[in-house]
């Protein structure tokens, strides 16, 4: 990237008017969370023409593509925070040293984690909350998404990578053009070639190799702000530490999501097949209908760590209320269309199933109740993480999936029934909304702080 081009995308990151900024940098990457979740959305819609075993296996893997994705944004948000305020503070080169080095740690842990999944996939689908119906699915779905385990999490790393430049367009490209591929592949393979569950997996594997591929070839040619090298790569122990503390609170929530997950699945297989698959039909709408203000809060992201690189505090206070307020409004918008739509929803799954409907559509309606409140969850996280406060970010990371939500799906389900697996999440949300509603006064009043220090 050439030194005249580096200084017209300073300028815009920090002259451009923050709402219109910020919706720049949102559009595409809420379309690529859209796309994201669509195509996960339609592996489950797919797969459950085989049957409930085989729509349950769907929510058992999910909790491996929840690690995978945890170890993806982990290192790729927290390479990508450091990066984008070291490009904040005009350090290019820092910024080449901390992309290089946290692309080759991803490489390194995924490889990891697919070598142990394969050795042990029986044991572990069992230990997610696979019943003996389920199992055989389960297992045939999850070979693949193993063995697409380096590229899917190298993809998540470098799209965060884009996304912290302020080049979010670049990673819509390489994200869609799988997801669209993976949507025309799913029927493909499961169907035609009459592969089964294992189809739908082969087609996520490929689709992710080719998403790979293409969001690769923009750090190559040379498109975005930082390279990735062999060259580049640091021994420096300390920038793996603080790549790794500035990720916890993206590894809190998406590692606690996964565990979760699995919660969820192992407390809804005590009350049948057909509790397993509707939690995980309408866990993957919810994750459909979030993954618009999880677009538009990484859209806020980068405005927010390149500003405090470049002491403008001023324009991180405006975005966060602004990506607060907006991201409410949105949620509202989302929610209700959901709400009302449910059983529409969750018949276009298992419509032939009254026991899936049932749970399904309580399920769905009580989560996007409170489904709302994310709005302002959300940008107080990633206003706190993107800023370098790890601590603060990181426990209110926790908050939803961890401190609130394994102590309810624990305790619910036993006072209350299948009623209390429904509960135990839109509870979970009140109670991370309280907390948040502190967090962000004390944020934008140090904000304030730091802004008239700076006059």
């Amino acid at each position: 990237m050439e030194e005249k081009d580096r200084l017209i995308h300073y300028r815009k990151m920090t002259e451009t008017p923050v709402p219109r900024l910020i919706w720049k940098l949102a559009v595409p990457t809420i379309i690529s969370m859209l796309v994201s979740a669509i195509y996960n959305t339609a592996d489950t819609f797919f797969v459950s023409q085989l049957g409930t075993s085989a729509a349950g296996a769907v929510g058992i893997v999910f909790s491996i593509m929840a690690i995978i994705q945890a170890i993806g944004f982990t290192i790729g948000m927290g390479a990508g925070n450091i990066l984008s305020r070291q490009l904040g503070a005009k350090q290019d080169e820092e910024a080449t040293v901390t992309a290089s080095s946290g692309f080759f740690l991803a490489v390194v842990f995924s490889i990891i984690l697919a070598l142990v999944g394969i050795a042990f996939r029986p044991h572990l689908m069992r230990l997610l909350g696979a019943t003996e119906t389920i199992l055989p699915y389960a297992e045939a779905y999850a070979q693949y998404i193993f063995l697409g385990c380096p590229v899917m999490c190298c993809s998540f790393v470098m799209n965060n990578y884009l996304r912290a430049e302020g080049k979010a367009m670049f990673g819509m490209v390489g994200i869609t053009v799988g997801g669209v591929l993976n949507i025309f592949l799913d029927p493909l393979f499961i169907f035609t070639f009459g592969f089964g569950t294992a189809g739908a997996a082969m087609a996520t594997a490929l689709s992710q190799l080719v998403s790979f591929c293409i969001l690769l070839s923009f750090f190559l040619r040379g498109k975005s702000s930082v390279r990735i090298s062999i060259s580049k790569v640091s021994f420096r122990p300390r920038l793996y530490c603080r790549i790794i503390a500035t990720g916890l609170p993206t590894l809190m929530r998406q590692g606690l999501a996964s565990v979760a997950s699995v919660a969820l699945n192992v407390s809804a297989s005590a009350f049948g097949d057909a509790a397993v698959a509707a939690m995980s039909i309408s866990g993957r709408v919810m994750m459909f209908a979030f993954s618009t203000m999880l677009g538009f809060g990484q859209g806020f992201q980068p405005v927010a760590s390149f500003n405090y690189g470049a002491k403008r505090y001023g324009r991180v206070r405006e975005a966060t209320k602004y990506t607060a307020i907006m991201g409410t409004l949105i949620m509202i918008a989302a929610s209700a269309l959901c709400f009302i739509l449910a059983p529409r929803i969750i018949a276009a799954f298992r419509g032939d199933d009254p026991q899936v409907m049932e749970i399904g559509v309580n399920a769905l309606r009580m989560q996007m109740l409170l489904m709302p409140l994310t709005g302002v969850v959300t940008s107080t996280n990633m206003g706190l993480q993107s800023t370098g406060r790890s601590a603060p970010a990181t426990l209110l990371a926790m908050a939803r999936q961890g401190i609130f939500f394994l102590p309810l799906i624990l305790i619910l389900p036993r006072v209350m029934g299948i009623a209390g697996v429904i509960m135990a999440q839109p509870l979970s949300d009140l109670l991370t909304f309280i907390v948040a509603v502190f967090f962000f006064a004390s944020f934008l009043k140090d904000l304030a702080k730091l802004d008239r220090k700076q006059d």
